[in-house]
């Protein structure tokens, strides 16, 4: 049985269907996670809307989650003490916190990718200002400012159980403002 020639474009198209089907899959997967490590460059950038950061994709403005919970203020981090996790760069203000998160980074990671706790309870994700924090059951939450913070701390399990509830919904979403 003798088959047709295939043209080199038609080899082509079904190619580039193949690998574009390729990156959807893996933006899907990625998207419908919390946290995920895949290197494929769409995938980066939803985990980038996952997690907080800057252009340089530096997280917590630069502050040391760690100095948080140790400190019980937040402290900016040195460029020198740096380490990466799922993407996203977080500063240190010593090599020691930088080694305690190494060690358990689940442990000191804000929730809600570092974004506005009283936000996502509305199912947004805004930016945050690094001195408008609570720790709540050995957790991070931030605010997007002192003012927001204060309508937060009226009932911080209620809105926990809210901004839980909307967090896997919003995930993949683009934050207000950028």
């Amino acid at each position: 049985m003798r088959h047709a020639p295939t043209s080199r474009r038609a080899t082509r198209t079904v190619q580039a269907v193949l690998a574009l089907a390729l990156v959807g899959s893996t933006v899907a997967l990625v998207a419908g996670a919390q946290r995920s490590t895949s290197s494929v460059s769409a995938a980066t950038q939803v985990r980038h809307f996952a997690i907080n950061v800057d252009d340089a994709g530096v997280a917590l403005h630069g502050h040391d989650p760690v100095s948080y919970f140790t400190d019980s203020k937040p402290q900016l981090g040195n460029a020198a003490f740096t380490a990466t996790h799922e993407g996203a760069t977080y500063r240190f203000a010593s090599a020691s916190h930088r080694d305690v998160f190494v060690a358990a980074p689940a442990r000191y990671l804000p929730q809600y990718g570092g974004y506005c706790a009283m936000g996502v309870t509305g199912g947004a994700k805004y930016d945050i200002d690094p001195s408008a924090w609570r720790i709540e059951d050995g957790k991070l939450f931030l605010n997007k400012n002192p003012s927001v913070q204060k309508s937060w701390l009226k009932d911080i399990p209620g809105n926990i159980t809210k901004a839980d509830s909307k967090w896997p919904k919003i995930l993949g979403d683009t934050p207000k403002g950028r």
